[in-house]
Order: structure tokens, then C-alpha cells, then sequence
């Protein structure tokens, strides 16, 4: 049975392994904590208005010292077969965010989900570039209650979608960062979801949760069973070499450099994030032609597509859209790619959620966007003065809309953004001046720019949110107040120099066919 929390919880940032830190156990009803600290002194705890927190002084380890970080939110827990209390954590909402009551439910639903009842499966994820879990409801179905039989009976196919399954997967990312291994950093997915929040984006950014899980468990039931699927599947090789890291690691996490990373305080558990993308995968209209080859090429060619190019336009909005569209057929690839047309409507939708990508990435140290870019359809309409939509499963207008002259609209789903957050990963959205070229924006999302830089700046609430809620080292949280202050400043620039135009409003577009400029102040918008 889960028991329920409200915590600031602890883990140790120590670069040797074997290190014990400070262990914060939820041990019954509401602030009923026991604490534990090992090889080390100076602990402070204080009980307020039924939260509990926890402040770790100096501590001293082996002549070195170490400084806590804290992943902040409301604590559920779940035992494991060995003891443990594997965690599930809510983070506290970003102050300022526009959080939605699906959102709330989809992390109450996650925090549901209990490896060891038998109403989960879990499964390697072998078909990409990095490691992960795949998570399985069987609450229903032929497998209902059995997941032994589910897992060595399906687990061995490629695909994420298992015969016996009643849903799709939930996916369970962790880090791993190695030689041959894509990069992945699961703190990344809770910071791009939490701050899509805060900027209202009109792209998608999947729920995202804490989970922490026993190593032996996890170790027996995934990353074996990995290791061995990944092997000798073509292509594979740096999902294998994920795996085969995942794996000594869990055995020892000496072996791993970046411990506190990947596993719990106590070295007893691995941990990730908890979510569940939806969509298909954008062509080279969004995702760019990619045929300048990885790194700074494929992030220029990405800046070719229509929508990109309408927004690198000084022209008003309704021509930036034509000369956008026009120049990008110039390209084979992308004349192909926009065979059947791109409405304005499509346009404008894109043009802000592109603004909105390449701020989030500038802000993280984005290395992975381009060719990771995902999409859902729609049927969009206007009733009453109301803009309605539907989802859309083809291109052909369903009957009870004939009338209603509903158009089909693709909406980006921002799915894969764990390739984020970390010192050494590489920023193309700086290194390529992707900001710097943009002459169109929204005045909202300029709005609240300029305000959570100037909270960064003042040490304000955003500042000490971010800093204590993502359990991110003291450089880490460093570069996303520096790459805020940055874009904040490159955005401004541009406004004062009368090269921005705060156009990007797809509802109004969509309502009246045109959008009227406001004039901002670039400095108190």
C-alpha cells in the first residue's frame, strides 16, 4: 500500500561512489519522517504547515565536501520486495504556470502505478538510440495480474506495442551518459515540462514525474533482459552500449561517474522520469532535410523550412507566410514535403511553436532537437465566434463537419527532450544564432521571458524553484540562469532595434484571418 507525503526530498551530490548521504524515509501518516545520515554531521530539519524539509549543512566525506540537492514535491510511496520505499514524486507547480486538470490527473495516475502488484509490466526499450523502461498496464486483458508471463512472452519483440496489452506504454527514462551512448539526462524531461507550463507553449510537452525504482529489481526484471534483446539488433549499437552501462551499474554504481545521476542517496535505487508520449514523427517540414549531416549542419537546415524561414522574415506576418512557404520549395526535399499545400493557419501554429522550441532548447543546452520532433492532427473550426477542434485520424473532413469548413491542423508535440540540461551537451540553438534570427514572437511568451530573468536575476520565488525543485548541481542550475539572462537579452535586442513583431497569435488567426501588432515596451512589456 502506498503511503502518502508532502516532502522536500534529499539526495547526495558526491562524485564517489560508495558515498552514503542523507536518507529521508517516509515511514507513516503525514510528517511521521524517520532520518537517517551517514558519514556526515550537520542536518537540519524543520516541520511547517504539514510540509517537511529537509536542509543538509556541511558535510564531510573522506576530506571532500558535498552539498544536498533536492527534488521538491509531494512524496508517494511504494515498497519493494527487498524494503525499500521506491518513490514517486509530484513536483511542486512552477510558480506562474498554466498547469491544466489533465495534467493534474496524469500525475496522479502515474503515481498509481506499483511494479510489484502485478498490474504492470515492465519491458527494455530496445528500438532507439537510449535505454528505458517500458511501463504496461495489465489491470485488464489476457494478461491481467500476470506480468511474469507478460514479460517473457513479450518483451522480446521490438515494437512498443505488445500484444496483450490494453493501452500504450508509459515510458520510464533514465540517464545514462557513456561512451557510444546517445545523450540522456531524464532531469531534462521535468524542466522542459514544468517551464512549457510556465510559458503557456502552444507545443506540448508531455507530463513528467520522479521514479525511483530498486536497483536489484530493476536490474533483474529490465536491464538483463535489455542487455541481452539490444545485442545483435542492426542499428543498435548505442541503445546496446546504454544498456550494457545501465547494467554494471546497477551490479556496482561505482562504475558509473555521475552516481548521484542516476541512482538514490543510499545507492540502493535507480531513478527516472515517468511519462507518456503521444504523436508521429514530423517529416523534413519541421524536422528540417538534415542533409548537411549532424551537429551544426542539420540545425542550419532546420532553419530552411517554411516555417522557420517565414519567421528569420521582417515581413508582416500574412507575406512573411507566402515568402516563408515560397523559398523553402526552392528545395526539392521540402517542395515534396508541402506537396499537398500548408494552410496560413498551419503556418502561424508553427511559427509560435518553433519560437517556443528554440527558446526552451536555448535555455537547456538543447543537442538533440532536429529529426525529434513529433506532431498530432486535428480538425479545427469556428462556431459562434468559438474555436472548436477534434481529433483527426485522416485527411478527409468528417461528415458532421462538412459544413463547418474545419481544417486539419498538425500540433507539435515536444515528446524527446532528455538530450538537455547538462554542461557538456551542446547548445546548437546558441551555437547557430537560431534566436537571433527571428523577427516574429508573442508578446505573452516575450512577457514572461523578461519577468523569469528578471526573478533569476533578483534571487526571487523562479529563482529558488528552480534551484531546489530539479535536483540539479550547482553548475547546472548556473548555465539555465545564464542561458535565460542571454536569450532574454537577445530577444530584447532585437525589440528595441524594431526587428520583432509580436504577431504570433494562432487563436486570433484563426478567429479573423489576420492578427493586429500591439506595441510593447521591449524592457516592461
Amino acid at each position: 500500500m502506498a503511503c502518502h507525503d508532502m516532502i522536500t526530498f534529499p539526495r547526495l551530490l558526491a562524485n564517489h561512489a560508495g558515498v552514503a548521504g542523507l536518507i529521508a524515509t517516509i515511514t507513516g501518516p503525514r510528517n511521521r519522517v524517520s532520518v537517517r545520515q551517514q558519514q556526515g554531521k550537520g542536518l537540519l530539519w524543520v516541520l511547517q504547515t504539514g510540509r517537511v524539509f529537509f536542509t543538509a549543512l556541511t558535510l564531510s566525506m573522506s576530506g571532500s565536501l558535498a552539498a544536498a540537492a533536492t527534488f521538491s514535491g509531494t512524496a508517494i510511496n511504494h515498497p519493494s520486495p527487498h524494503g525499500l520505499d521506491e518513490q514517486c514524486i509530484i513536483l511542486d507547480r512552477m510558480p506562474g504556470g498554466n498547469y491544466s486538470d489533465a495534467d493534474t490527473k496524469q500525475e496522479k495516475e502515474f503515481c498509481t502505478i506499483d511494479f510489484y502488484t502485478g498490474n504492470h509490466a515492465l519491458c527494455p526499450k530496445v528500438f532507439s538510440t537510449s535505454p528505458g523502461t517500458l511501463v504496461y498496464d495489465l489491470s485488464r486483458g489476457r494478461y491481467a495480474g500476470d506480468t511474469a508471463a507478460f514479460e517473457a512472452e513479450q518483451c522480446a519483440t521490438s515494437s512498443p506495442v505488445k500484444r496483450g496489452a490494453p493501452g500504450e506504454p508509459v515510458s520510464w527514462k533514465m540517464t545514462i551518459n557513456g561512451n557510444g551512448t546517445s545523450a540522456t539526462f531524464s532531469t531534462a524531461s521535468l524542466l522542459y515540462y514544468h517551464f512549457s507550463r510556465y510559458f503557456s507553449t502552444d507545443s506540448y510537452v508531455p507530463v513528467g514525474i520522479y521514479r525511483s525504482m530498486d536497483k536489484e529489481e530493476h536490474l533483474k526484471r529490465v536491464s538483463r533482459r535489455g542487455l541481452e534483446l539490444s545485442a545483435h539488433r542492426k542499428g543498435g549499437a548505442m541503445n546496446h552500449a546504454g544498456w550494457t552501462i545501465l547494467t554494471e551499474a546497477e551490479k556496482n554504481p561505482a562504475t558509473y561517474r555521475a552516481t548521484d545521476e542516476l541512482f538514490t542517496a543510499d545507492r540502493k535505487q535507480v531513478y527516472g522520469v515517468l511519462l507518456q508520449p503521444h504523436g508521429d514523427r514530423y517529416g523534413p517540414e519541421i524536422n528540417g532535410t538534415r542533409e548537411s549531416g549532424w551537429g551544426d549542419g542539420q540545425n542550419r537546415d532546420f532553419q530552411e523550412t517554411a516555417p522557420f524561414l517565414a519567421l528569420r522574415s521582417s515581413l508582416p506576418l500574412a507575406e512573411a507566410i507566402d515568402a516563408g512557404i515560397h523559398a523553402a520549395a526552392e528545395n526539392t526535399t521540402l517542395r515534396q514535403a508541402m506537396r499537398n499545400g500548408v494552410a496560413p493557419e498551419q503556418m502561424v501554429f508553427w511559427m509560435k511553436e518553433l519560437t517556443e522550441i528554440t527558446l526552451l532548447d536555448y535555455i537547456f543546452s538543447q543537442q538533440d532537437r532536429v529529426g525529434n520532433i513529433d506532431y498530432l492532427s486535428y480538425w479545427y473550426w469556428v462556431d459562434n465566434g468559438e474555436i472548436r477542434r477534434m481529433p483527426a485520424s485522416g485527411t478527409h473532413v468528417p461528415d458532421e463537419l462538412a459544413e463547418q469548413h474545419a481544417i486539419r491542423i498538425r500540433r507539435t508535440q515536444l515528446n524527446d527532450n532528455d538530450a538537455g540540461g547538462k554542461i557538456p551537451y551542446a547548445n546548437y540553438t546558441k551555437k547557430t544564432a537560431m534566436l537571433e534570427k527571428i523577427r516574429h514572437y508573442s508578446g505573452a511568451t516575450y512577457r514572461q521571458l523578461l519577468q523569469l530573468a528578471a526573478d533569476f536575476e533578483s534571487r526571487g520565488e523562479l529563482h529558488d524553484y528552480v534551484r531546489d525543485s530539479f535536483g540539479l548541481s550547482k553548475s547546472q542550475f548556473e548555465q539555465v540562469v545564464n542561458n535565460t539572462r542571454l536569450a532574454a537579452g537577445i530577444l530584447r535586442n532585437s525589440c528595441r532595434a524594431d526587428k520583432l513583431r509580436f504577431d504570433l497569435d494562432p487563436a486570433t488567426f484563426l478567429l479573423t484571418g489576420k492578427v493586429k501588432e500591439p506595441q510593447l515596451d521591449c524592457d516592461q512589456p
